[in-house]
């Protein structure tokens, strides 16, 4: 399970910390990018700002408590402002699933990668040994983010993403010991 006492982790310019209030504004907009509607493939179809702040107050606060789900805020490191979203989630004791988007203003400066690089390691604190992840054959950036920091393809095939539609995946496996 995820241990959230090791929240928040910092890198160069990335922090990764449990997802606020005041991120809700942000990551409704960045849910409704075509980017991210086309990739993320998220849970709900649409967020509002009062939508993501009722997730933070139950699913997102439950789930890390629990140490089972963490719904974290991939945050420039200068501003602690809103950057992206990372989730790991199907967290077991031995392993987790992560996801991740990154909002169109912030994008191609790094934040994908380093967010991936903080989660392995609350994974790895947290006594996790592997992280998985799978995106869409067809999203370049988030192979190139995942590939950049470690994860190696173990195969590819039909998946059923969290939004509950079927893709074509490419399936991504990194160790953390």
């Amino acid at each position: 399970m995820l241990d959230p006492r090791h929240l928040p982790l910092i890198g160069d310019r990335t922090r990764l910390r449990a997802l606020r209030h005041e991120d809700a504004a942000a990551y409704a907009a960045g849910t409704a990018d075509p980017e991210v509607r086309r990739f993320a493939h998220l849970p709900e179809p649409e967020y509002t700002e009062d939508s993501v702040v009722a997730l933070v107050d139950g699913p997102v606060r439950d789930g890390l408590a629990r140490g089972d789900l963490a719904v974290l805020a991939i945050a420039d490191v200068a501003t602690d402002r809103f950057a992206g979203s990372l989730v790991l989630f199907d967290v077991d004791d031995a392993t987790a699933e992560v996801g991740f988007w990154v909002h169109a203003d912030h994008r191609g400066r790094g934040f994908a990668v380093e967010a991936l690089d903080l989660a392995g390691r609350l994974a790895r604190l947290s006594g996790l040994r592997l992280l998985t992840a799978r995106t869409a054959v067809d999203n370049l950036g988030a192979q190139r983010a995942l590939e950049t920091a470690g994860y190696r393809v173990r195969s590819r095939g039909r998946d059923v993403a969290p939004s509950g539609r079927e893709v074509v995946a490419a399936h991504y496996v990194r160790g953390l010991v």
